[in-house]
């Protein structure tokens, strides 16, 4: 008997006790996910890995947006199925969609970082860039350097200066 009341005391503690107050939050979580997901485009949710019945449910969404109760059922109904449907994968492709503006502003300051350096830094930045960096022309790319750094101390950003931005981000991946 007392080998029955340890498999019994083994099971409570492999039990993970959720408060019903944690499942609330959860859940009205998930519904300010699903309106974020019906405020999105038809051509962005097309990018989301949803089922069928979600992109419906968005569509009916759309339609009903002006009646609050019917428009408050289904982000409920959108938020069952995501529950129970891949969440986490729609929320990494939503990430994706929503910073895409941001991944790219981050790029752009990298590139002209780098440009600055290599027409601050002469040859040795040149050398630098191309230790880190394979597929690019030396040659090249100490000829709009050169002709950059020219550019600039004459006080106007031209041609050059343009051109070796572009060949930087033809060539590094960021």
């Amino acid at each position: 008997m007392s080998k029955e009341h340890d498999n019994d005391a083994q099971q409570d503690e492999e039990i993970i006790y959720v408060s019903k107050s944690e499942l609330k939050r959860d859940m009205k979580e998930l519904q300010e996910f699903s309106i974020k997901l019906s405020k999105l485009s038809v051509k962005q949710r097309g990018m989301l890995p949803l089922n069928e019945e979600i992109m419906q449910a968005l569509a009916l969404a759309d339609k009903i947006r002006n009646k609050h109760d019917a428009f408050h059922r289904n982000i409920q109904f959108i938020s069952k199925q995501l529950h129970g449907d891949n969440e986490e994968a729609v929320r990494l492709a939503y990430d994706k969609i929503t910073n895409k503006h941001a991944q790219e502003h981050i790029r752009v300051a990298k590139l002209e970082q780098m440009r600055e350096a290599l027409i601050h830094g002469g040859n040795d930045a040149v050398e630098s860039l191309l230790a880190e960096h394979e597929g690019f022309e030396r040659q090249r790319l100490r000829q709009l350097t050169r002709q950059a750094a020219k550019e600039m101390k004459s006080g106007k950003t031209g041609k050059s200066f343009k051109e070796l931005y572009k060949y930087l981000s033809e060539n590094i991946p960021l």
